[in-house]
């Protein structure tokens, strides 16, 4: 399953965004209003939960500076990946773009292609937050 988020443009640099997602305790700003926990356990992870949802755990598994980041489950029991892909526009402008991908059989495809939609959505949209 593929999803992609809408582009959103950011009054910060490429090199500023790249770091800004870089750095764990940033993406509290980004989650949903319906999150119920948010935890960094380390410099490259992060734990969250949204209600009505298990917890998920994403870490670092790639950084291209300033231009991608990929972040993928750490659990082995759902493989995905979330990318971040950050275009430079102008000196002080970029715009930002977030890909999910993800293995599942056409039930779970079906049950959770909306709520992700949604929450990526929201991730990129949260952005101009930062």
């Amino acid at each position: 399953m593929n999803l992609q988020s809408p582009k959103v443009s950011v009054n910060k640099s490429a090199q500023e965004l790249f770091d800004l997602l870089t750095d764990m305790k940033n993406f509290e700003k980004l989650m949903p209003e319906n999150i119920a926990k948010f935890e960094v356990i380390g410099e490259d992870s992060f734990i969250f939960g949204l209600k009505g949802m298990p917890e998920i755990q994403l870490k670092t598994i790639e950084k291209v500076v300033p231009n991608k980041i990929v972040f993928g489950s750490a659990s082995n029991k759902l493989s995905f990946s979330l990318t971040a892909n950050i275009n430079a526009v102008l000196d002080k402008s970029s715009e930002v773009k977030l890909d999910f991908e993800g293995e599942f059989n056409a039930m779970m495809a079906m049950m959770i292609k909306g709520p992700i939609s949604k929450f990526i959505e929201t991730l990129a949209v949260n952005t101009v937050k930062l």
